[in-house]
């Protein structure tokens, strides 16, 4: 690292070891490369064309995207269920100076009045506030031409002098463009095999590692693991306002504000932040919390700790807010931390209040307030000033000042009593009394309109939004050290970035902030690792065609895994769905789907109160306002419980191989059903050994279907369980090849742990699995009745309920037989057995003395398969276990498994191969006693000095 130049062909070295380096993963070879997790674990060297993006929100993905733009790789790194961070529930939009929009509109807007109003806004860093203006306007127009987003509305929020925040016709602006983004990473690792790029979630960055003063790589913890992956490192973690422990950055720098509610998701606990400052990395402005004025308060909810954020929008087109008494108190359109130290001043509950004509124009998020419960519309005024406990005269005469006020601003802007924002004069009072008069006037409306009017009214309070501080960035996004020198191989966008906004932010510069510092954090990264390689690719070629169209080469799966069926249920009723209201039994309607969601609520990336406010009710219309189409089948097809009235529900398959997509998020080497190196195997083999243990630890008393049998948890937990246990009895079946002292022995194993089964007659194993298979059925069978309708035409749940059935009387025909029938007694020494077969290193004959009488349950086998029937019995019940095995473990492996959705084939081939070995070990054992290969001159008739005969 000593020198400034940074040649493509060059290697970092992590450690010296005399042995030859590996191929590196990125660069041309005849060797085919294996996958970049295991360099960590087998290499000395690594390549430097792969760059570490911590954060999945849209600075990530920006920086992700570009990385790949320029001829780089890409690992992207999470810690949540789902990327989208805070980015995915941004409202009001983008900003840009200069755009293509502007310019067909006629908005008259330039770089140097938008570097005005951010530093008026609070920007304190010029070198930095003018890389976040210039870069504006090629930011915008990037998102609308690589992604072909609709940006084509443009507002004015508070604090500019020129409407220039972007949004489109439809959905809230910061799902649309980060969900596009995520798309198109998607797109390319399928479209690369992974060789590009790649998504991690579940993954919570620890560390950051370092040589000689430079970032190489990160430590991450996932599934209980922790695991190294190198290359230079961009975090866009965001920031830290939703952590609220004690010993947060929140309760260090702002105690003040722990008390408040927050619009952040609980991911936002500044993380990277830690971790920079960790290896060196200067902050600045941590004290600076920025504290949002319009908060949604839900009626009936009011303490909720989370809430949703109402738009700035809503007063750039023409929102006021009033006060209990329902004076005007504020400028509307002033910067944020003014409008909150206004709220302060003024008594609570404050109303933001839409007339018709601003709630026309922004109509798609007045309804999307509506349907959560955080927005009323009235009829009338005198309905709003009744329900505000105050005269319709007080609103009429609000409202009328305001319209004069407008039509003096409009007539004299220049003449006004009061200094107005950001510059100038105004005539308002009620802002121009707090210096900060207002001047642009949007949809007024005249008092005498007032009485019949309609209003769209949400209650709003103060919540912490957006953390202005951070780690300390140069104009290039590098982190830099407390000598302002930037630290080799690190970089930072968005909000975890500090000195960008100063000690507050304008409304939509944070989606700008995270595109326009994304992009240029993933220039330099590029160009830090490529120098005179980096070069200008095509995004779309990459994802050979863009997200959301059919690309002309399918995915290598679709074929194969992808059956385009639809299965149509008999259909669910509203008011059977209306039953499932809480939080551990919560299903939702929509479009004609019914959805049990309560495994997903605490991986909801908006939150578990997005969903529980449409708990039992069809929320179609809502999720359509934010939601792409296809997510449900990406991201919670397991959800999908049935249909509404009998409608076709497609299969997860077919969806598959409708649009290739991937679900839930977790995305890591290899499309499934591609060839797979060594190193993707070893990989896939441990995360699911590790996944399967965590279940078999976790315990079947862990899951809450001891309280709700409707979940489907221990339907889950206990299936594992059972899983392990079948495969070990098979392989200890095995035994009877042994002849009567193997197999007695190995019966015997289990009785000598009868102390461990609390005074009862069996031993602890036995017990918990008497305890997994009643948990087992009893959910199966509760579940069964729950969705009766829907399972009248699924095949897959005839199979296994069918087959749970013929198990279910074949466990108890066989229980009666072999644990608890009537057997000879066979005598043995227990300490020759190790563990649990007889060891016969003293010779033979033995002696009499020191023999215990165990259970012949070797010369009862040969007793019951003498039977014909028993063995065409005994034979028909292994070939349904194995059938109910199968088909069991394929959705153990789609839901439960915590494999990348793109490699689950491989828990799938794991999991039928272990079904075809335990079904062979089964039946090998009555082809051996049935068929009469069974030599019953194997026993020793030394070896039994008394008869007898036992039970149990």
């Amino acid at each position: 690292f000593g020198s400034s130049t940074r040649p493509s062909d060059r290697r970092w070295h992590v450690c010296e070891r005399s042995r030859p380096p590996l191929t590196p993963l990125w660069e041309p070879s005849s060797v085919s490369p294996l996958p970049v997790l295991f360099h960590s674990a087998m290499a000395a060297t690594f390549p430097s064309k792969q760059a570490i993006v911590v954060g999945g929100g849209l600075a990530g993905m920006t920086a992700a995207n570009t990385l790949l733009e320029k001829g780089a790789n890409v690992v992207v790194l999470d810690k949540s269920s789902f990327c989208g961070g805070n980015s995915s529930k941004a409202t009001s939009g983008i900003n840009g100076s200069e755009t293509r929009t502007q310019k067909q509109k006629g908005i008259k807007d330039t770089n140097d009045i938008f570097y005005s109003d951010t530093m008026s806004g609070g920007a304190k860093k010029p070198e930095i506030a003018k890389v976040l203006v210039h870069e504006s306007g090629p930011a915008v127009d990037w998102l609308m031409d690589t992604f072909a987003l609709d940006l084509s509305l443009v507002a004015r929020l508070g604090g500019h002098s020129a409407p220039r925040t972007h949004r489109g016709k439809e959905r809230f602006p910061g799902m649309t463009i980060t969900y596009a983004l995520i798309q198109m990473i998607e797109k390319i690792q399928e479209n690369t095999g992974g060789n590009m790029a790649q998504i991690i979630t579940k993954a919570r960055a620890t560390d950051l590692i370092s040589n000689n003063g430079a970032v190489i790589g990160v430590k991450y913890e996932r599934q209980g693991a922790e695991i190294k992956v190198f290359g230079p490192v961009i975090l866009a973690t965001g920031g830290f306002g939703a952590d609220f422990t004690a010993n947060s950055l929140l309760s260090k720098y702002r105690p003040d504000l722990m008390h408040l509610p927050t619009s952040n998701g609980e991911h936002c606990t500044g993380d990277g932040i830690k971790m920079g400052e960790a290896v060196g990395g200067a902050t600045i402005d941590l004290e600076w919390v920025q504290v949002h004025p319009t908060g949604l308060v839900k009626i009936g909810d009011e303490d909720a700790k989370v809430k949703f954020l109402a738009a700035e929008a809503l007063r750039g087109v023409g929102g006021l807010l009033l006060n209990a008494e329902g004076d005007r108190f504020a400028n509307e359109l002033g910067r944020r931390d003014y409008v909150t130290g206004e709220m302060w001043k003024n008594k609570a509950p404050f109303r933001l209040v839409l007339n018709s004509m601003a709630s026309k124009e922004i109509h798609w998020h007045c309804e999307h307030y509506k349907g959560r419960g955080v927005m009323r519309k009235f009829d009338t005024g005198a309905d709003l000033a009744k329900e505000m406990g105050i005269p319709v005269k007080k609103l009429e005469d609000v409202m009328e000042a305001h319209y004069q006020v407008s039509l003096k601003q409009e007539k004299d802007p220049q003449g006004g009593p009061y200094p107005a924002y950001p510059d100038g004069k105004s005539w308002d009072e009620p802002s121009g009394k707090t210096d900060c008069g207002k001047k642009f006037f949007h949809n007024v409306l005249r008092g005498d309109q007032v009485a019949t009017e309609t209003f769209h009214v949400a209650i709003v309070t103060p919540v912490i939004h957006y953390c202005m501080g951070g780690l300390t960035i140069s104009a290039k996004s590098e982190v830099v050290n407390g000598k302002d020198k930037a630290i080799p191989g690190l970089y930072a966008a968005g909000e975890v970035a500090g000195g960008v906004h100063g000690n507050n932010r304008l409304g939509g510069s944070s989606l700008l902030d995270c595109v326009a510092f994304g992009r240029v954090a993933g220039r330099a990264c590029a160009e830090y690792m490529l120098g005179a390689d980096v070069t200008t690719t095509s995004l779309v070629t990459l994802a050979g065609g863009m997200p959301g169209q059919t690309e002309s080469k399918p995915a290598a799966s679709t074929t194969a895994a992808a059956p385009a069926a639809v299965e149509t249920a008999s259909g669910y009723t509203l008011e059977e769905v209306a039953k499932h209201v809480t939080k551990d039994d919560c299903w939702v309607v929509v479009n004609g789907q019914v959805l049990n969601v309560t495994s997903f609520l605490k991986d909801h990336p908006g939150g578990e109160l997005a969903i529980l406010t449409f708990a039992g009710k069809d929320a179609s219309a809502e999720f359509d306002m934010i939601h792409p189409p296809d997510v449900i089948q990406k991201y919670a097809a397991d959800c999908i419980i049935g249909a509404i009235g009998g409608a076709a529900v497609a299969s997860v398959g077919a969806a598959a191989a409708a649009g290739g997509a991937v679900a839930k998020g977790e995305i890591l080497e290899g499309v499934e059903g591609e060839d797979m190196q060594l190193g993707g195997w070893c990989l896939t083999l441990r995360v699911l050994f590790c996944s399967f243990l965590k279940q078999i630890l976790g315990t079947i008393f862990s899951i809450k279907n001891f309280n709700a049998l409707g979940d489907k948890s221990g339907l889950s937990r206990s299936a594992f369980f059972l899983v392990m246990f079948m495969v070990i009895h098979s392989v200890g079946n095995l035994h009877v090849f042994g002849g009567p002292n193997h197999f007695n022995a190995y019966g015997y194993f289990y009785v000598r742990l009868y102390w461990t089964g609390f005074g009862l007659n069996a031993n602890i194993i036995e017990e918990y699995l008497a305890l997994a298979g009643l948990l087992h059925v009893c959910v199966a069978w509760k579940r069964t009745a729950q969705q009766a309708k829907a399972i009248v035409r699924s095949p897959s749940r005839w199979t296994l309920i069918l087959s749970g059935l013929a198990l279910l009387v074949f466990s108890i025909v066989h229980l009666k037989q072999f644990r608890l029938g009537q057997a000879d007694c066979y005598w043995i020494k227990p300490q020759w057995m190790w563990p649990f077969f007889l060891r016969r290193d003293g010779g033979f004959p033995f002696e009499k003395e020191g023999f215990t009488a165990v259970r012949d349950i070797y010369k009862l086998e040969l007793q019951v398969f003498a039977d014909p029937m028993t063995c065409a019995f005994y034979t028909l019940s292994v070939m349904l276990f194995g059938i109910h095995m199968w088909t069991g473990w394929t959705k153990l492996a789609n839901n439960k498994l915590d494999v990348a959705p793109n490699q689950r084939w491989v828990a799938r081939l794991v999991g039928q191969v272990l079904t075809v070995l335990v079904v062979l070990f089964y039946l090998s054992f009555v082809v051996y006693a049935g068929l009469g290969l069974a030599d019953s001159s194997m026993y020793d008739p030394t070896i039994a000095p008394v008869p007898c005969s036992l039970s149990t």
